[in-house]
Parts: structure tokens; C-alpha cells; sequence
């Protein structure tokens, strides 16, 4: 048997010394006979032998102890990756074939070297190399660069050597600028030269055509 009642709840609040009793807005219950040793709903309270629960309102249930949750966390969905850079995972360790191929009547830059760049022009078309010297290196497929050095004799040498030339080193590598590749390069080293420059000039153009002609 249920049985519905109305309980008014007092609440004292105290301001100073005194205090004042104030009434509260009427609480609907709903009972029920509670036979002994039967248990109670979790929503039920003992009241005079019978089992009661509230009717009609509305419960706050707070759990503590339970922390809140961020709502970065909630509302957050899963960063995506960034993809990895693609040159982080090729694998140089694989061969690249780069065509060291020196192209014929090709134009080529000969990069100022303190004048021994005219030596080179000219040697270029004393040993017939196949390749066109021109002014601009925007206007050319290949750079020639390198270094030129030349050392006169002291007088110990002269004396007691009797060598009366110089000698002369020079250095040299040409680059595709198509495909930034050393497509030739060549060191010599010339011990008391008549023409000093000249001849390694002349042995730089001569290795060059001999290199072309072998592709």
C-alpha cells in the first residue's frame, strides 16, 4: 500500500544572535508499508515503519571525488600526423646514376682565374675540344673553374740546377649546371716549363677532349 504525504521542512538560518525560523514550500513523499527485514530502494528513507521517497522534484545528484573533465579533453578529436618529410626517408644508401656525359659543341663558362682562363680559351682551340667558350655563364651548359699557380725558380736553383723555367700546377673541374654533377676534373703539376701556363693549359684541353672522345 503507497500513501502520498506532504512534509514541510523548516530551515533555521541564524543572523547574529538570533534566529528565525522560516518555512520552506511543502515536500511530497510517497510511502510504502515496509514488512521487517525487507530491504529499502536506494531512493528510499525509514519513516514511521514504512519505506518513503520523494515525489515530484527534482534531485541534484553530485558525486565527489569524481574530477571534472576538461572539455579540451572531451571536445578534442586526435591530432593528425604530420607526414614525415620525404627526403628524411629516402635511402641514399641506393645508387643514383647521374650522366657525367659531356655534351659536344656544348657552350661552356670559363670562370675567371687570374688569367690563366685565356690560357684555357686558347688551348681549347689549339687541341680542337669540342665545346664553345662563351662570356656569360647564363648562356652556358658548363662551368670550368679552378686555380693556376706559378713559381719562378730561385737563385740556388738556377745556380745549382741550372734550371731556368718555372714551374706551374694548375687545377681544373668543369660542372653541368643542369645537373650539378663534376663531369671532369683534372690536376697537373709541371716542373721547369718553358711556357709556363701555357702547357698546363694545353694538358688540361688535351685531357678533356681525350675524356669526351672515350664516351
Amino acid at each position: 500500500m503507497k500513501t502520498t504525504i506532504a512534509v514541510l521542512v523548516f530551515v533555521c538560518s541564524v543572523d547574529g544572535a538570533f534566529a528565525q525560523q522560516q518555512p520552506a514550500a511543502p515536500v511530497k513523499m510517497e510511502c510504502r508499508d515496509l514488512a521487517p527485514g525487507a530491504a529499502l530502494a536506494p531512493n528510499e528513507l525509514p519513516m514511521n515503519g514504512m519505506a518513503c521517497h520523494v515525489v515530484g522534484a527534482k534531485q541534484d545528484v553530485q558525486t565527489t571525488g569524481t574530477p571534472a573533465k576538461s572539455a579540451a579533453l572531451v571536445n578534442s578529436s586526435p591530432m593528425p600526423e604530420t607526414p614525415a618529410d620525404p627526403r628524411q626517408r629516402q635511402d641514399f644508401s641506393a645508387p643514383v646514376a647521374v650522366d657525367t656525359h659531356i655534351l659536344s659543341g656544348a657552350a661552356v663558362y670559363i670562370v675567371p682565374m687570374e688569367g690563366f682562363e685565356n690560357y684555357l680559351a686558347a688551348a681549347f682551340q689549339k687541341k680542337n675540344v669540342p665545346l664553345v667558350p662563351v662570356a656569360s655563364e647564363e648562356q652556358a651548359r658548363y662551368i670550368l673553374k679552378g686555380t693556376s699557380e706559378e713559381k719562378k725558380p730561385g737563385w740556388a736553383k738556377m745556380v745549382m740546377m741550372k734550371q731556368i723555367h718555372s714551374d706551374d700546377a694548375a687545377s681544373v673541374q668543369m660542372i653541368d649546371r643542369k645537373t650539378g654533377a663534376i663531369v671532369f676534373a683534372y690536376s697537373v703539376n709541371k716542373k721547369n716549363t718553358l711556357h709556363g701556363q701555357q702547357t698546363t693549359a694545353e694538358a688540361c684541353a688535351k685531357h678533356l677532349k681525350e675524356q669526351m672522345e672515350k664516351k
